[in-house]
């Protein structure tokens, strides 16, 4: 072999090595695919209700702690001042949330009765999981199965414990089961919003909500679920305990938290409600889902053997946070911020920074640039089980933003002194900067550990999207749409969106409206407007607002009516696919009018298309028939074809409000995306509360007979009005119950059709079987069927009907 042949084997296996190193990186980046954070739900203390509240939270420099609530007896009763004494708590004061007894039960079909024996924890989170889908974007539609998968940390239910105290149990129903035990506070999640994806619920201590996101990221990786909610969830209900974690000095006399700083002396305890809505980095980027930060790696692992089951071991949390670095493929070195544990112990910060230093210390030593450390329980207090999410949420707007939140204040004193800070590259800062320059990413890991020994990392990166030439939107209309589930929400909704549009670029209008369509679920009470800009558009919203289209049923089969001559519909389909290239392939295939049926079809719209002899030969229309047989015609294609998208909008506005389920994602015009700040579900404020007792045991609500007297058996009208009266006794409904809606829309479920069923065969002298209650149907056909039953009883018994 000569040389020249000798050269060309090494080049081939040269080149052969370099496709099979390739390879093995593309299966690398398979099996650890980076995945994006594409929105947010919270309640955190200070009334902190939106991620834009949190954030302008952070940059500020005030702290949530407060005094105990009014509503919290329990509390109040076993606070006393001074040292540790026994079954007492020293500690008067928390970052607690406010306004948690009021709920939207109606909006997520739960009755009033088990709305009141409902685990706040479990309303919150139904509340913050809706409104992070949609800041993503992410339509729930009960019937559509969305794979989704839920993943909650939550380490205690102390508000059924007002129940179970007392002497008299006979309030104990099922509700006192499903309202309060931890792993329903995640499957409600998915059996109210219909996902089907896995449902875990997680409860390692203080890391849950950071193990959580930790299952989430493995379920994504394996492609077990297209979306993850990870949530995290804690309420102060109970003094049981607080008075227990006094009793070993945990906690902070004064109930604050100070992180990192000489004048720590335990922790503050807090209350929060947080969800983050996680998927696959490359399938957001081809939705336009709303990227807030990229999801690199994480990694769990557990004390073992330490000193004792609560203390911290350093050499634990140095490998988690070593094993997360390697998951993400990160170096060390790109380390730029840590949100750390913090809990404000004299023995738990300094346990981590030295963890912390033996993980990340010589690479940041050798760069030269210090690494920022701090934590939000500083200003949130810590919230336990669900520190992790808030600590999550902190990072993703640092990343988002570009900014480090002071960690620490002037007036807070010096840092501790048993940290080393003097040979460390790590600072604490007390103003709020820019992300360093120096470092080309932007790269943060989030600590949390559980008092039980289970230590959770997580590698996080700010989101950079690739460079490229974004398609221009056409100018042309807008169509914006929005719906609730009764005027009051509508209007509500409506001003708040006015106001959005008042100071909305023309840029952004394409992707406002694409959001508010595509991103939101359709109810009952409709608005649609069709628009040339975004002054235009607040002006019809306001007026239509006013009187928006009520519920209406859908409308009866609808027909694509065109013209034997097909040129402008052609002209038409081009026009369109300018403005809305997702909604109309580009190869064209079949006739024109089946063109037309495949795009409306695209949309959720299911037509029959019929040739009009009689129409002028550039003409095509939509017609149909509303629920009450009104007549409804719309042009879709006139003289002018290149007016097709208008007329479309106008059409599409038209069936939108007619009660149809239209599904707008592929009227995404070229370079819309999803805008994670518009307004979200304004939720109406009822509340559902269970006194704690103090001091006396409860007595058990009379329940039973609505009180209204047995009808008479010949009287048809008096046994229906007798069964809605029982059912809204069972339901414990305040107000009249709608017959138009059906036993599940009221919140009724297994358990009062069971109680239900139970009362009437006692007063009835009947047998009835689930079979025998249409539960899907409207209430006036469900009572009407009941009271076939009752009367054909009688009839056989010898009585009159």
């Amino acid at each position: 072999m000569d040389a020249t042949e000798l050269r060309r084997l090494v080049e081939d296996q040269l080149r052969l090595s370099r496709r099979q190193q390739a390879r093995i990186r593309e299966l690398e980046r398979e099996q650890r695919p980076p995945l994006a954070v594409v929105g947010l739900g919270l309640r955190f203390p200070g009334n902190l209700r939106t991620p834009e509240q949190f954030w302008d939270f952070l940059r500020g420099d005030t702290h949530a702690v407060t005094g105990i609530p009014e509503d919290r007896p329990g509390l109040r009763a076993a606070y006393q001042p001074g040292p540790v004494r026994p079954g007492r708590s020293y500690v008067d004061r928390a970052a607690f949330l406010s306004d948690i007894g009021h709920f939207d039960a109606d909006f997520f079909g739960i009755s009033q009765r088990e709305a009141e024996l409902l685990d706040p924890q479990q309303r919150l989170l139904l509340e913050t999981a809706w409104e992070a889908l949609e800041r993503a974007g992410v339509a729930v539609r009960r019937t559509d199965r969305l794979d989704v998968g839920v993943y909650l940390g939550m380490m205690a239910s102390e508000y059924g414990e007002r129940l179970a105290v007392r002497e008299d149990k006979t309030p104990l129903d099922p509700y006192y089961a499903t309202g309060g035990g931890l792993c329903f506070g995640a499957g409600r999640i998915s059996y109210v919003m219909g996902f089907a994806g896995p449902v875990v619920s997680v409860d390692t201590a203080c890391s849950s909500s950071l193990v959580a996101m930790h299952l989430a990221v493995r379920a994504l990786r394996a492609r077990e679920c297209r979306y993850a909610l990870v949530c995290g969830s804690n309420l102060l209900l109970s003094p049981n305990l607080m008075v227990s974690l006094c009793q070993s000095r945990a906690l902070s006399p004064t109930g604050r938290s100070k992180s990192f700083l000489a004048s720590a002396d335990g922790y503050g305890r807090g209350e929060g409600v947080g969800v983050l809505v996680l998927m696959r980095l490359d399938e957001a980027e081809r939705e336009g889902r709303p990227i807030l930060a990229v999801v690199r790696g994480s990694a769990v692992n557990h004390d073992g053997a330490a000193s004792g089951l609560t203390v911290p071991s350093g050499l634990a949390q140095e490998q988690v946070v070593r094993a997360a670095l390697a998951d993400a493929g990160v170096g060390a070195t790109d380390v730029g911020w840590v949100e750390a544990h913090g809990t404000g112990t004299l023995l738990g910060d300094p346990v981590e920074v030295g963890a912390l230093d033996a993980a990340l210390g010589p690479a940041v030593r050798e760069r030269g640039v210090p690494l920022g450390i701090g934590s939000v329980k500083s200003r949130l207090n810590h919230l336990e089980a669900a520190s992790g999410v808030a600590g999550l949420m902190k990072t993703v707007l640092m990343l988002r933003h570009g900014e480090i939140p002071a960690a620490a204040d002037d007036a807070d004193g010096p840092l501790n002194e048993h940290i080393p800070w003097d040979r460390l590259s790590f600072t604490v800062p007390r103003r709020t900067a820019p992300w360093p320059a120096e470092l080309p990413r932007r790269v943060a890991g989030v600590n949390s550990f559980g008092m039980s020994g289970t230590n959770a990392h997580v590698v996080l990166e700010a989101y950079r999207p690739a460079e490229r030439d974004l398609p221009a939107t056409p100018a042309g209309p807008e169509l914006l749409t929005l719906s609730a589930r009764d005027p009051q929400g509508l209007a509500t909704l409506g001003a708040a969106v006015v106001a959005r549009l008042r100071v909305a670029g023309p840029a952004d209008l394409p992707s406002l409206c694409h959001t508010l369509r595509a991103g939101r679920a359709p109810f009952g009470y409709r608005v649609a407007v069709v628009g040339g800009n975004a002054d235009e558009l607040a002006v019809r919203l306001a007026a239509a607002a006013r009187q928006p289209a009520g519920p209406v049923g859908r409308p009866r089969p609808v027909t694509l009516w065109a013209a034997a001559d097909h040129s402008a519909l052609e002209v038409a389909l081009d026009a369109v696919r300018a403005r809305w290239p997702r909604l109309v392939p580009a190869e064209p295939t079949g006739e024109v009018p089946g063109r037309w049926v495949a795009l409306l079809g695209r949309l959720g719209i299911r037509v029959r298309s019929r040739r009009d002899p009689g129409r002028p030969a550039d003409a095509a229309r939509l017609e149909w028939r509303g629920e009450d047989g009104t007549a409804h015609v719309v042009p879709l294609v006139t003289a002018v074809p290149e007016a097709a998208p208008g007329l479309l909008l106008d059409a599409l506005a038209a069936l939108f409000l007619a009660g149809l389920d239209v599904r707008f994602d592929e009227l995404r015009p070229a370079g819309a995306r999803i805008l994670p700040d518009l307004p979200t579900y304004p939720f109406r404020r009822r509340r559902f509360w269970v006194d704690e007792p103090v001091g006396a045991a409860g007595t058990a609500a009379a329940t039973g007979d609505a009180g209204n007297g047995e009808p008479l058996p010949t009287d048809r009208a008096g046994i229906e009005a007798y069964l809605m009266s029982e059912l809204r006794d069972v339901l414990h409904a305040e107000e009249e119950l709608d017959p138009s809606r059906s036993f599940l829309e009221t919140g009724g479920d297994s358990f009062v059709s069971t109680l239900f069923m139970t009362r009437i065969e006692e007063r009835f002298q009947i047998a009835l079987t689930p079979e025998d209650l249409p539960i899907e149907r409207p209430l006036a056909a469900l009572l009407a069927t009941i009271a076939d039953h009752i009367t054909g009883r009688l009839v056989a018994a010898g009585g009159r009907e």
